[in-house]
């Protein structure tokens, strides 16, 4: 099993490489999905994020109100962290559920947005960095995502540089031109990929 560690900052286009790897035959754990299901109605997970934020975070319908909760965390650096230790632990024992049901030979692929700047590296056989110049970026979150120019310098300040995340990169797939030039690279990663695996996964 080779065990793959994939990130790129917002507006990257990681979504797309991800998707196509998956065509190829990847196995892909996409950790914002999980985060999404840990905290599911009737789970340990949105417990565990009630008893501490109190019954103000759901909505009327008893599900997580992710707006209200995302209102706190981002405003307060100690409520993030209190958030995360709900919550990562829970991604990562799925994640690791998902990644043995994969199978011996397969090339798994985690999709790990926050990768960089939470140290996470070490933990796979290589990183694939997704990457896009910060000015397409932002010109692909306020023109194709719809956001308002302040709040997309906001979130992109908030992950790694472009510097940090290529510094840990094993394998870089540059992201900046249009999405024609995107799937030859792709698929000249999932080649060195299953050599590195050893050619049995995928086509």
């Amino acid at each position: 099993m080779l065990n793959v560690g994939l990130t790129g900052g917002i507006g990257a286009g990681k979504s797309e490489v991800t998707r196509l790897l998956g065509s190829y035959g990847a196995t892909v754990v996409d950790a914002d999905r999980i985060a999404r299901e840990v905290v599911e109605p009737g789970t340990p997970g949105l417990a565990a994020v009630v008893e501490e934020f109190g019954p103000g975070v759901l909505s009327e319908t008893g599900g997580l109100d992710r707006p209200k909760l995302g209102a706190i965390v981002f405003a307060d650096e100690e409520r993030r962290k209190a958030l995360n230790a709900i919550v990562h632990p829970l991604v990562a024992e799925r994640s690791a559920e998902l990644q043995q049901a994969a199978g011996p030979d397969a090339i798994v692929v985690h999709d790990v947005p926050l990768l960089t700047e939470n140290g996470l590296a070490p933990r796979y056989d290589l990183v694939v960095v997704v990457d896009a110049a910060p000015a397409t970026q932002l010109d692909r979150l306020v023109r194709q995502r719809g956001m308002a120019e302040p709040e997309a310098r906001a979130r992109m300040a908030a992950q790694a540089t472009r510097e940090e995340r290529l510094a840990i990169a094993d394998l870089v797939i540059d992201n900046d031109g249009p999405l024609e030039d995107l799937e030859p690279q792709v698929r000249e990663v999932w080649r060195k990929l299953r050599e590195r695996a050893g050619g049995s996964a995928g086509a």
